[in-house]
């Protein structure tokens, strides 16, 4: 690399981890810029530079991009979470949701890719959720999105690699961002599902109140970022090793089984 102070790119910085991650690259001597729909209405953070991005539009990714310049670290973070009963799942509402937590987050990482290869450094982050690994009913089309942005990273790992650009996936637990608050759902009042979808929400719920802070997975993320070949995927909170090893040595149908339980359902 050159004496040029290293740049990072951090997506939905304006609260949560997306804001912990900028204030923590910020710390360890970066340029941070963050993205906002509205850079106006951001909130005012020392260090932080601030560009607009609407990732339902690929107009606004692509000038996003080019606004950015030579961009060394990438955190994909901005997204929309979301519950519901798969059989009442709208469409249009999934494919806000793809683009929001998929293409946009590829497409973006794809204008920014060149440059990072051609300079022979480059870090990309993709802010994924354990739900990836652990998929929890009535969060089907969420954990489809997180489980697809890191299938982008993992399989393109070995493509970047000899570049030294190194993509990687930080899965977090439980979090207590309030983004309970701010989850779309889809069940209808009258639903069959309606009952078992709140229970399964409630303690979801509980969890987040309960979980890590946004604080923690912004450390992940900088430890992945500093690393010399980060790994391919991170987890943070939720008793993640113990879990993880659970999912490795029992049956699919047993972690399954396991997971749906400790959400309330008796199955």
């Amino acid at each position: 690399m050159t004496t040029r102070r290293r740049t990072a790119l951090v997506t939905g910085a304006s609260s949560g981890i997306g804001r912990a991650t900028a204030i923590a690259l910020r710390d360890k001597g970066f340029r941070v810029i963050g993205t906002t729909r509205n850079p106006a209405t951001a909130p005012t953070i020392d260090g932080v530079e601030w560009l607009a991005l609407d990732l339902e539009s690929r107009d606004s990714i692509a000038a996003c991009a080019a606004a950015a310049g030579p961009v060394d670290v990438l955190v994909n973070n901005a997204g929309e979470s979301q519950s519901g009963a798969f059989e009442e799942l709208p469409l249009d509402a999934l494919d806000r949701l793809f683009q929001l937590n998929v293409l946009g987050p590829v497409q973006l990482t794809q204008l920014l890719l060149p440059g990072m290869r051609e300079r022979g450094h480059g870090r990309v982050v993709m802010v994924g959720s354990m739900i990836a690994s652990f998929p929890l009913p009535y969060r089907s089309s969420y954990a489809a999105t997180k489980a697809a942005i890191r299938a982008f990273s993992t399989a393109a790992r070995p493509e970047l690699a000899p570049y030294g650009v190194w993509l990687t996936t930080v899965e977090p637990g439980s979090i207590n961002t309030g983004i309970s608050q701010r989850r779309t759902k889809y069940v209808a009042e009258d639903s069959p599902f309606r009952a078992e979808c709140d229970t399964v929400i409630g303690v979801l719920d509980g969890k987040e109140a309960k979980g890590i802070s946004a604080d923690d997975v912004a450390e992940t993320i900088v430890e992945a970022v500093e690393a010399t070949e980060p790994k391919s995927l991170y987890a943070r909170g939720s008793n993640a090793p113990v879990v993880f090893a659970l999912r490795r040595i029992a049956p699919r149908g047993v972690v399954e089984t396991i997971t749906s339980r400790m959400f309330g359902l008796k199955r």
